[in-house]
């Protein structure tokens, strides 16, 4: 098991870490002495948060597995290594998925998952290079526990691909011994830009779109939540670290949520069980 007790002196790289939660966690990183590099594809908020923090800021489109390369090599030839990856550039606009476009399935995948995909990509092998303790950290949802979200489908797709891709991953790590560990975060409320994630489709991309801003300022139920800062989340992502975890939660008290679900699943092997029993009896 991976444990990162120690982050100072270490090369960290955020991706969407320019706002909300990548910032959160490269906040924490910077004040505790690690080398820090944000990479964002908003260039003017990036050169704002670079200078806020402490941090060196690189655009980044994670959605361009070119462009991704060219940042982990960036980050080598400046630092020679790296040991921190966090993969969480992500987007969350609203659609039913009986009214999205291809266009919109391409690019919420496009961010979410192939953003996740081409971070472990080009990153992997270089945590594994020096063969010192090093971590992958790819940032799913509450999303990824559970789809019943009104409008979020879409959204929960991505994120539970993005958890079974990082499970996965941690698995294989653990069987191999490698220095690398894997985790995937799952936060819940947390106050950040993803509610306004249509300011970064492209263009090109816009005609015939389904989805919609998700304004969740005057959501009563929301409203009603425990919301966190994403330096917060920065905190809880660095303790759970420091732990070995593979799974990170922010919001323990949703557990009840996927409770209700793995408890669905149990019904439903019970079920299968018992008809299976019923025919056998039957030959």
């Amino acid at each position: 098991m991976t444990v990162i007790e120690e982050v100072s002196g270490l090369v960290a790289v955020v991706t969407g870490g320019a706002s909300g939660i990548g910032k959160g966690i490269a906040q924490r990183l910077a004040e505790r002495g690690a080398q820090v590099v944000i990479a964002d594809i908003e260039e003017d908020p990036l050169e704002a948060a670079a200078k806020e923090i402490g941090a060196v800021g690189i655009r980044t489109d994670v959605t361009d597995a070119a462009s991704v390369l060219a940042l982990a090599g960036q980050v080598v030839e400046r630092f020679g290594k790296v040991h921190l990856v966090f993969n969480n550039a992500g987007v969350a606009p609203e659609s039913r998925i009986a009214d999205m476009t291809l266009g919109d399935w391409k690019w919420i995948l496009d961010v979410n998952l192939d953003g996740v995909i081409h971070g472990v990509h080009a990153f992997l092998p270089l945590l594994k290079r020096h063969g010192e303790p090093a971590y992958i950290v790819n940032t799913s949802s509450m999303g990824g526990f559970v789809a019943d979200m009104p409008g979020l489908g879409a959204y929960a797709t991505t994120k539970f691909a993005i958890m079974g891709l990082t499970e996965a991953l941690a698995h294989e790590l653990e069987r191999e011994g490698s220095n690398v560990g894997a985790a995937v975060l799952a936060p819940g409320t947390v106050r950040s830009n993803i509610a306004r994630s249509l300011r970064t489709r492209p263009a090109k991309t816009q005609g015939g779109s389904s989805f919609v801003q998700n304004d969740i300022s005057d959501n009563e139920e929301l409203a009603k939540l425990r919301w966190l800062d994403p330096t917060e989340v920065g905190d809880v992502v660095l303790a759970a670290l420091a732990r070995g975890e593979t799974h990170i939660v922010t919001h323990p008290e949703w557990y009840p949520m996927v409770a209700e679900r793995a408890a669905a699943i149990d019904a439903a092997f019970r079920r299968g069980a018992a008809a299976r029993e019923e025919n056998s009896d039957g030959n």
